[in-house]
């Protein structure tokens, strides 16, 4: 593990040699390769056990480097990019060859986006190629918002994890296919839909895939911990014995007896409660529960984000 501030030049030039990088965004921390290199894509899909039909995200360095890797920037993306690039917001445009199928699962469209962390902006200039990166973690797990929880869940696969401390967003980007009439959601995320919808008016929110994804953590189940999760109200079932854990969304309840609580914001302000969610559940995760109870926030801004990793979490349990 390599502070983030200083281990730019080596992580870079790993990534040059075919290497994989962990490193933060504001969003989590990404698993990094070449994108451009085939193999070293394939890398990624062995690291985390991902399965081959589910597509990467391709990071750049600049909004300016996107006219150069795809020609031609279709105007309801560069108005999206021109509002919220750098930012937690991913786009779908079409593969430039250049980009090898493996990265795209195939598809004739790529996931695409400049994170707003200086870090991972500085390696990727550094390393003079876009990067593809999922979230660093094993396929389906939780999310990674800390370098240790890279190394806990992906240890000697990764060549070298850069470590920028917790990533303040918590929660992955937004995906939004803006090639149509009007813009599509792919993927609720980091950027609340209300935000798309000032800058751009309305927009289709088209969460979930049927069959292969078109956009990275779109699957039915996906994010969750090993310990099995249900959705709900803190309310202990009867005999529990107290070894079931609890996300809390603002105070622990008056009643009840848990092994482990979590509250992910006392203030009620959802973008704390989104940068507390993976960091929580891997300690609630850690914990020895036998099930973790998670009460879902309010369905708006972020909060549509994190209900909607909590549903995909318990769906992986259910």
């Amino acid at each position: 593990m390599l502070p983030a501030e200083s281990g730019i030049a080596e992580a870079a030039a790993v990534l040059r040699a075919g290497g994989l990088v962990a490193f933060p965004t504001e969003t989590v921390y990404g698993l990094g390769a070449n994108a451009l290199d085939a193999r070293a894509a394939a890398r990624i899909f062995e690291a985390k056990a991902r399965p081959s039909f589910d597509p990467l995200i391709t990071h750049l360095a600049d909004a300016a480097d996107l006219p150069g890797l795809i020609g031609a920037v279709p105007p309801a993306v560069a108005a999206l990019v021109e509002r919220f690039w750098p930012g937690p917001l991913t786009l779908i445009v079409d593969r430039p060859a250049v980009i090898p199928p493996i990265v795209t699962s195939g598809l004739d469209t790529m996931a695409v986006r400049v994170p707003d962390e200086a870090a991972a902006r500085a390696l990727i200039a550094a390393a003079g190629v876009p990067v593809a990166a999922p979230s660093a973690n094993r396929f389906g797990q939780l999310s990674p918002t800390r370098a240790e929880h890279v190394v806990a869940g992906l240890g000697g696969a990764v060549d070298v994890v850069l470590d920028g401390g917790p990533t303040r967003c918590g929660i992955e980007s937004t995906i939004v296919d803006a090639r149509g009439p009007q813009p599509v959601v792919l993927r609720l995320g980091a950027l609340p839909v209300e935000a798309l919808v000032e800058a751009v008016g309305p927009v289709t929110v088209r969460p979930g895939s049927s069959g292969q994804p078109v956009a990275p953590g779109t699957l039915a189940a996906h994010y969750a911990p090993r310990t099995p999760l249900i959705v709900g109200a803190a309310e202990p079932a009867a005999g529990d014995g107290g070894r079931r854990g609890l996300l809390a969304y603002r105070q622990t309840p008056a009643v009840g007896d848990w092994a482990a609580v979590e509250v992910l914001s006392p203030e009620g302000d959802l973008t704390v409660a989104a940068a507390r969610l993976f960091d929580a559940l891997h300690r609630l995760d850690a914990a020895g529960v036998t099930e973790i109870v998670a009460e879902p926030v309010p369905d708006v801004g972020v909060g549509r984000a994190i209900n909607d990793r909590l549903r995909r979490a318990a769906a992986t349990w259910h």
